[in-house]
């Protein structure tokens, strides 16, 4: 078992652009803290090998008090085998990584910050409808940076009217902080959301692929000449910090998804957990997983695996599709990648299948291109 994920689905205000499973309510925070521990307590016999990662994930996990996450952590190590050195991330939000909370953090197990800066510019957060500030940006990060050596940043391109210049200067400024990891989005339109209201009612502006796509190809530029690894297509890191939790899962380890709307996979079944609060504390006040259960066909592993794998710098091992999914799966992939490959959007080498340069923004598109949608 590589990791535990926990979910915690409160935030103080709602994002415009984000469809995660949260409330602005705290009301049944103790509760579903409550709910939390008992989930972790039922299923402590699904976790056959040492747990290596702790990642607090929502949301606003940066909610939760110094007290509320030890409880958590507490009970992780009362109830499971962990590594002598986990990485233990924390998602939080500038607003509230207040100095007091930073020293808090810094004393608590916790070992690697995963902040929200999402932009420097006052604008975009606005438009975005963050909870924090440019100012409690540069603050936070100031103030993480002399406690914590392992942190990472979240950036987001392809806002509307953030022009080039400006995505240029975002990412010099979060490399003046010598911030070792950061994982960086393209602002995308979802369905459930107030993003597409707003577009459509002319608030904000139509968000646009190109723009996304020459900021994309700015953001990969500029980190690798501060010789950052793109490990995977929306995350970059240094040397030795790249995200253990979330290479986990791109490479396919197991791992327990704990909290509404978590997600769980054991290399042959995935679940997920209901998203709805109420209930997923109820269901855990009576004993019970609300959980659903999917057993993975042989098609569906190696479309994720496909899926995956392009997303990394790792890519996809010919020599594990035919030990794992035989060699008529390797001849199916080689003629879908085909024209792929003829358009250099897709390369091999050593007999590893590659996104190119010019192919990573387009890679989950490729990849659908390269699924088996028939059984055999």
């Amino acid at each position: 078992m590589s990791g535990i994920y926990i979910h915690i689905p409160f935030c103080k205000q709602a994002c415009h652009y984000c469809d995660f499973h949260f409330t602005t309510s705290l009301k049944h925070k103790e509760a579903l803290i409550d709910a939390l521990l008992q989930e972790l307590m039922l299923r402590k016999d699904e976790a056959i090998t040492p747990i290596e990662t702790i990642y607090f994930g929502g949301g606003t996990p940066s909610l939760l008090t110094y007290a509320e996450l030890q409880k958590i952590i507490d009970t992780v190590y009362q109830k499971y085998a962990v590594v002598a050195a986990p990485e233990i991330t924390l998602e939080a939000n500038p607003d509230d990584l207040t100095s007091a909370y930073l020293k808090e953090l810094n004393a608590s197990p916790v070992n690697r910050l995963s902040i929200g800066i999402q932009s420097f510019r006052d604008q975009d957060l606005r438009l975005m409808n963050r909870a924090h500030n440019s100012e409690e940006a540069h603050r936070c990060l100031s103030e993480a940076r002399a406690l914590f050596e392992n942190i990472s940043i979240d950036l987001i391109y392809g806002i509307p009217e953030l022009s080039s210049a400006d995505w240029n200067a975002n990412i010099g400024i979060a490399l003046s902080y010598d911030i070792p990891h950061i994982s960086s989005y393209a602002l995308t339109v979802e369905p459930n959301t107030a993003l597409p209201k707003l577009i459509q009612k002319g608030i904000i502006p139509p968000v646009k692929d190109e723009l996304a796509q020459q900021h994309f190809q700015i953001l990969i530029d500029m980190l690798a000449s501060a010789n950052f690894d793109h490990y995977e297509l929306s995350n970059f890191g240094k040397p030795s910090y790249y995200s253990k939790n979330n290479t986990a899962y791109w490479l396919g380890k197991s791992y327990l998804g704990i909290g509404p709307s978590a997600h769980s996979y054991n290399g042959v079944q995935r679940s997920w957990n209901i998203a709805n609060n109420i209930q997923y504390i109820k269901a855990l006040q009576a004993n019970q997983l609300p959980a659903e259960i999917e057993t993975l066909s042989k098609r569906d592993r190696y479309n994720e695996y496909v899926m995956t794998g392009l997303r990394t710098m790792w890519g996809v091992s010919l020599q594990k599709i035919v030990e794992e999914f035989g060699p008529t799966y390797k001849t199916y992939l080689l003629k879908q990648a085909e024209k792929h490959l003829q358009e250099h959007l897709l390369y091999l080498d050593n007999e590893q299948l590659f996104t190119s340069k010019k192919g990573k923004f387009l890679s989950d598109g490729i990849a659908s291109d390269l699924f088996l949608l028939n059984l055999e």
